[in-house]
């Protein structure tokens, strides 16, 4: 509710975006607005984009408040005085030996890269979680692009329909001045018969004005019922314009989910990442068997948690799997950049949203204003969208 109220609270400074969402807010030049049903659902449609936005931005906040969260311990961990770093990278060194020691007990076992192992291991609570993501974008993104194939064949389908009628109407309109001309032909050919051989040319009158009346008529049904199918496919297509603007929104949220979460796990897709989350688990089980190790590593992994919770630290668990970044500062700066990276993946797709619920408010308010009789009702929309 809050994000409709900020959306048209009125002028604001404006920020430029580069994602091109302008070309996913529907066209309203092809919209009757003394049409109830077309006024009513061009504006369903904007504030469905809009709520579609809202509810993207409120999903990414999260995610880009964590992601801060942990680049702002790394300034922390950074800017610690000399003797407390110490403290903390003695406790990191005797965690990096331990770790050492069971690697070199499981190495004999191994069957998958150590990195994709201790990446898997930092991540492990979100893993099983990004794996049910990246399946359910792939087959939401299957079932998108069957959607835009869809609406593309339709929309071929009816603009060769189109055509088709103006060739029909074009036609019609043709022939009925060949009709015209050949009654005129016929009228002047019995008037000089009339009077220029005294014939009696009543019956011919008869018979011409009443061909020409019957192919006019035939013409004029048809031309009737041409226009107005040509109606009823031009409103049709205008539909699935604003039909396939929606998909494509949707395509973009989904394919920029997609792709940052393949980034975030370092994957191709759903199946190499279960296929490497399976093969994590047994050996996760296997490491277990070094009990000493693991006993004496999880004391140092307290000590290290208990010390980081004495700074301003967010997050000190997320620490504790990690010690070579606190000892090795190339290795703190490949997190840096990484998670740098990751919340410029979500900045994008922060204004992605924010641009396209920006012009979806932009499009209802040039309405209003270029409508005012109908501005009451539109706002009564707005205020409805509100409340949900």
């Amino acid at each position: 509710m809050g994000f409709w109220k900020r959306l048209f609270k009125g002028a604001r400074e404006q920020k430029d975006y580069e994602q091109g969402w302008e070309s996913t807010v529907g066209s309203s030049d092809s919209v009757d607005f003394s049409d109830s049903e077309q006024r009513r659902q061009y504006v369903a449609d904007c504030l469905e984009q809009a709520a579609d936005a809202a509810k993207e931005i409120k999903l990414l906040g999260g995610e880009y408040s964590l992601v801060t969260g942990y680049l702002t311990d790394i300034e922390e961990i950074e800017a610690l005085p000399e003797e407390e770093r110490e403290v903390l990278n003695g406790i990191a060194r005797r965690m990096a030996a331990l770790s050492h020691e069971r690697e070199r007990y499981h190495g004999k076992k191994n069957r998958m890269k150590d990195s994709d192992y201790y990446r898997l291991r930092k991540q492990e609570e979100e893993v099983q979680e990004g794996i049910e993501k990246l399946k359910e974008c792939e087959h939401y993104g299957e079932l998108i692009r069957q959607d835009m194939q869809r609406l593309d064949r339709e929309h071929s389908a009816y603009s060769y329909r189109r055509g088709e009628l103006e060739t029909v109407l074009n036609n019609l309109r043709g022939m009925a001045v060949i009709f015209l001309a050949a009654l005129a032909a016929c009228v002047v050919m019995l008037l000089v018969l009339q009077f220029g051989l005294k014939m009696n040319t009543q019956v011919g009158y008869i018979i011409s004005v009443g061909a020409a009346v019957a192919a006019i008529a035939v013409l004029w049904a048809k031309y009737t019922d041409a226009e107005q199918e040509k109606r009823r496919v031009e409103r049709a297509v205008n539909r699935l314009i604003l039909l396939q603007n929606k998909v494509k929104i949707r395509y973009v949220n989904n394919s920029n989910l997609r792709e940052y979460l393949c980034m975030k796990y370092n994957t191709k897709g759903a199946a190499e990442l279960e296929k490497l989350w399976r093969l994590y688990s047994k050996e996760k089980e296997e490491r277990k068997e070094y009990a000493e190790a693991e006993a004496k590593l999880d004391y140092y992994q307290k000590q290290l948690q208990a010390r980081m919770s004495n700074y301003h630290i967010t997050d000190p668990d997320r620490w504790v799997n990690q010690p070579n970044a606190l000892l090795d500062k190339r290795e703190m700066v490949e997190i840096r950049h990484e998670l740098i990276l990751r919340r410029q993946a979500l900045r994008k797709q922060i204004d992605y949203n924010n641009g396209l619920a920006e012009a979806t408010r932009k499009e209802i308010m040039d309405i209003v204003k270029r409508y005012p009789s109908y501005a009451a009702e539109i706002m009564e929309m707005v205020d409805r969208y509100e409340d949900v």
